[in-house]
């Protein structure tokens, strides 16, 4: 799961212009809550995930699985591929 969460982190960071010397951002951090991410941002990541990892992520999994920071979101990968 390391190697998932740096990949989300590079990829957070790169395509929503997070600097790397920004104290707040961490792989814990609640993207939405502190503003690293917006609604429309949300799916893109989503379609991000999806086409990276092939998954689907439906409206089911947003209800059971909690994806608000990198290592979230990287575990749900995790279970989604087997990985």
């Amino acid at each position: 799961m390391e190697q998932l969460a740096a990949e989300l982190e590079t990829h957070i960071r790169d395509r929503y212009e997070i600097e790397a010397d920004d104290d707040d951002f961490g792989r814990d951090v609640h993207l939405f809550d502190y503003g690293y991410i917006d609604s429309i941002g949300a799916t893109a990541l989503i379609a991000h995930v999806e086409k990276t990892y092939g998954i689907q992520v439906t409206n089911q999994d947003l209800m059971l699985y909690s994806m608000n920071t990198v290592n979230e979101i990287a575990s749900f990968i995790a279970q989604k591929t087997g990985k």
